[in-house]
């Protein structure tokens, strides 16, 4: 028996809380649509939260005698296709809404009596779990039509900002810290065991590639993003509720294939993941930072990210996270690609219950992303922690910057 401490516990509910008020945007007709084709329809993710709290805790950690086997299986993993590759199910291959929220009302009930008995990392594991969901539910929300999701009253649209010129940070060689140890508390098993990396000087971006340095690529045959919609010689951008006029200022999100085209375009190349670590959590002493602006907790100053707005700000917005070496928001406003493939460090250990969450994407098409987007959550911010996305994925808050060796 373990008794976890009350706020672990309040965490798990408030992650329940926010993930409830996602689902809630979402009208009951367009549970069953399908907004990204290579995804599952949004039915599947209504059930898959729970399925997996079940699944984690209850069936293989505590051996606990399943009440709906059928539910268990059909939500228990997501799929993660080739970028063009569409599932062919109907709408009536799926459960009705009302009985995924009494399997979903029942998991809770069971979850909550077992919490006691199961480790601790096994609660970090469901908490992180909902919370990374609730991000890629808001890609799926984001590519939802307007018409079947309200826009809540708290919606904010920052639209006017200074578009700053392509300055390029100079970074001096150095350590720096990829991983994380053990005795650090939790992470997931990719982000395990750390150790230093020589990286030679190299320039960066000060800021993110801002939507009007990417409109001159694609003014001269580059790929427009899959966000953008030009209406006659106008560009727009779908924001999470409505079209607006393209806003010059905020970062371009795009493909790793089209970040690195970019990049080859102006004669430069996507950072690795070690010299994002060097430029972002770096210092001139040589000692590497919790956070870009130091040791300091989160808070909302630091950056856009843990939900406060739904879309990208300015790329000059939030002076207080930037780093140590003056790399401006490398946490928050748009995860950010990297030239290096996902793969695992030294010692690579599968956690024993999920041993697919990130063994199964080490390949060449997946490409580590760092940093944050505007809708994930604080507590994945840490240092250690790796995103990752397929080359070709065109629905995630993916922006990028480029270096000079």
């Amino acid at each position: 028996m373990t008794t976890l401490c009350s706020s672990l516990l309040q965490e798990l509910e408030e992650a329940r809380k926010r993930t409830d008020s996602l689902f809630s945007l979402i009208s009951p007709e367009a549970m069953y649509a399908r907004p990204i084709p290579e995804r599952h329809r949004l039915i599947f993710y209504l059930g898959h939260l729970e399925a997996f709290d079940w699944n984690q805790l209850c069936r293989w950690t505590l051996d606990k005698p399943a009440f709906h086997a059928s539910f268990d299986q059909l939500f228990e993993a997501g799929i993660d296709p080739v970028v063009g590759a569409a599932s062919s199910d109907k709408s009536s291959d799926w459960p009705t809404i009302q009985e995924v929220e009494g399997y979903n009302a029942r998991v809770r009930e069971e979850v909550d009596q077992a919490l006691e008995q199961v480790p601790e990392e096994m609660v970090h594991v469901v908490i992180e779990h909902r919370l990374m969901h609730l991000e890629t539910t808001g890609y799926l929300l984001h590519h939802l039509d307007a018409r079947e999701k309200p826009a809540p009253l708290s919606v904010q649209l920052y639209l006017h900002g200074q578009t700053p010129s392509e300055e390029m940070v100079e970074i001096p060689e150095g350590l720096t810290h990829l991983g994380r140890r053990r005795e650090e508390g939790f992470g997931w098993d990719n982000e395990f065991g750390e150790y230093e990396v020589d990286v030679p000087a190299f320039a960066i971006s000060r800021y993110k590639i801002t939507n009007e340095q990417y409109l001159q690529f694609v003014k001269e045959g580059g790929t427009p993003p899959s966000l953008w919609k030009r209406q006659r010689e106008q560009w727009f951008l779908e924001t999470m509720f409505q079209d607006v006029p393209l806003p010059l200022s905020w970062p371009v999100y795009v493909t790793h294939q089209q970040a690195q085209a970019y990049a080859v375009w102006k004669g430069l190349a996507l950072p690795t993941e070690a010299q994002f670590h060097r430029a972002a959590y770096g210092t001139p002493s040589g000692v590497d930072q919790q956070f870009p602006w130091g040791p300091d907790s989160v808070t909302s100053a630091c950056g856009n990210f843990d939900f406060q707005t739904w879309d990208p700000r300015p790329v000059t917005a939030d002076p207080h996270g930037t780093s140590a070496f003056g790399l401006a928001q490398p946490v928050g406003n748009g995860w950010e690609w990297t030239s290096t493939s996902f793969h695992p460090f030294e010692g690579f250990n599968p956690l024993p219950t999920y041993p697919g969450y990130s063994e199964r994407f080490f390949d060449q098409d997946h490409y580590v992303v760092k940093g944050a987007g505007p809708l994930t959550a604080g507590r994945l911010l840490r240092r250690s922690f790796r995103n990752w996305f397929r080359q070709g994925y065109s629905y995630a808050h993916t922006s990028f910057r480029c270096v000079k060796d």
